[in-house]
């Protein structure tokens, strides 16, 4: 599996001819190093949604309207279909999303989430995504939980989790969560896009190598390979 960091917590998840795009956020997004019509014609196999926050909704819709399917919770996925998506499934937490390509679960996340117009964006969500005979964890904004060990307890190949402070966790909590999740690698995100996310990643790498974690920090436009 191949990630590419587009910057803020937007991932592309490749391996053959899938490519998954998670949290969109590219117009308006101070990090990214490609345009919307970049990304657009990168013929993205699906959107992954955590939760309806302005900065991870991001340009779902301008997607949708090239036939991308997405996949979120119930409450995004209907807004997305008001809007004109025709293929957006909406799950809950816990359920599972199978596809000929892998499985996405939703899993908790500790946050709020809500639309730029006020709408309700339901539960937020974090995501386990297999793909490519690996497992993905996408935390979506959250701080420090228990449950992260029955998250670890599948097996992590990878944990992208945010570092940022301020609305998540700061990067001390997120080495705490690598005690619960036990991946081999992990890559922060959700730091330095806006002036509140002050987070330092190499804290974050201090204290997970420290735990005998692979982590691995990409500036926007990098990528890695699993």
């Amino acid at each position: 599996m191949d990630i590419h960091f587009i910057g803020h917590s937007t991932f592309m998840l490749e391996h053959g001819q899938t490519r998954l795009l998670i949290d969109p956020f590219i117009q308006g997004n101070p990090q990214a190093t490609v345009t919307l019509q970049d990304a657009l014609n990168w013929n993205v196999t699906a959107i992954l949604i955590t939760h309806a926050h302005g900065d991870h909704w991001g340009d779902t819709l301008e997607f949708t309207r090239a036939g991308t399917p997405v996949i979120a919770t119930a409450e995004i996925a209907a807004y997305a279909q008001q809007r004109g998506a025709t293929h957006a499934t909406g799950m809950n937490i816990g359920g599972t999303y199978r596809a000929d390509w892998g499985n996405v679960t939703l899993t908790p996340a500790w946050h709020s989430s809500s639309f730029p117009d006020g709408t309700y964006g339901g539960m937020p969500t974090g995501l386990i995504v297999e793909l490519g005979g690996q497992r993905l964890y996408h935390a979506g904004d959250t701080n420090l939980f228990g449950d992260m060990t029955l998250i670890g307890d599948r097996g992590l190949d990878a944990a992208l989790l945010p570092i940022g402070d301020h609305y998540t966790m700061g990067p001390e909590e997120a080495a705490r969560t690598l005690d619960l999740l036990r991946p081999r690698v992990a890559i922060p995100m959700h730091y330095g896009t806006f002036p509140p996310l002050t987070g330092d990643p190499a804290v974050f790498q201090r204290e997970g190598q420290a735990r005998g974690v692979d982590v691995r920090i990409l500036a926007p436009g990098e990528h890695t390979t699993l």
